[in-house]
């Protein structure tokens, strides 16, 4: 899954950036309000990271404009402040959550974990998808009760595809959540790591099944029927 953290002190970003990739995430970082906001624009994310005190354009700001193109994607604000009327500001103004500074990394992982299940209209941790089971917490797969071995790009996919088993995913939004912006990444690549998750999803009641000109969808056997 994709995080777009938007902090201008770089010391703390890099910081943020090393624990959530160790967490399991793809991080982008910008430092900026106006990057932030151009690459809203055009990258698909899990999650935003948003602290306020920004320049060029401050997080209230990119806030509102990412609202106001009715964006549905979940977003974290970062505050120094922690004040009631920025809670109730933020709130208002479209904002899912809030961490004051200073904050402990493991509430961050905790928040952006529950954030992103939430979004994808899921309550509990575990996540069963027939056999396939997916545990946020640790972000460890297991099928008919057995760890599933995976890359970490074949981790990603499927990631995604489980927290929105029974739905569509685009190819193209599997490219965006998982190749950050440094990266290259292709929708013909994403073939290449669901052929290779299908032959590792060795069982009858479990699938992926492709979506003629939709993309992918995680399908349990009870589904099928």
């Amino acid at each position: 899954m994709r995080i777009l953290l938007v902090e201008d002190n770089p010391q703390l970003s890099e910081s943020l950036c090393t624990a959530l990739e160790q967490a399991g995430f793809a991080v982008d970082a910008v430092h900026d309000g106006e990057a932030a906001d151009h690459v809203l624009h055009t990258h698909d994310y899990a999650l935003v990271v948003l602290d306020l005190a920004l320049p060029r354009l401050d997080g209230w700001e990119v806030l509102k404009r990412l609202r106001g193109r009715r964006a549905r994607v979940p977003v974290l604000i970062l505050t120094a402040h922690g004040a009631l009327e920025d809670r109730v500001r933020g709130l208002d103004l479209g904002a899912d959550d809030f961490l004051s500074k200073p904050f402990e990394l493991a509430e961050l992982e905790a928040r952006t974990r529950a954030l992103i299940r939430r979004a994808n209209g899921l309550e509990q941790a575990r996540i069963p998808c027939g056999p396939l089971v997916y545990d946020t917490v640790t972000r460890m797969f297991t099928l008919h009760d057995q760890p599933l071995v995976l890359t970490p790009r074949e981790h990603a996919v499927l990631e995604i595809l489980a927290l929105r088993a029974g739905r569509a995913v685009a190819k193209e939004t599997l490219t965006d959540q998982i190749f950050g912006m440094t990266e290259s990444g292709s929708p013909e690549a994403i073939e290449i790591y669901v052929h290779r998750l299908r032959r590792k999803l060795t069982s009858d009641d479990i699938s992926i099944v492709t979506l003629r000109g939709l993309g992918y969808m995680l399908e349990t056997r009870s589904a099928m029927q």
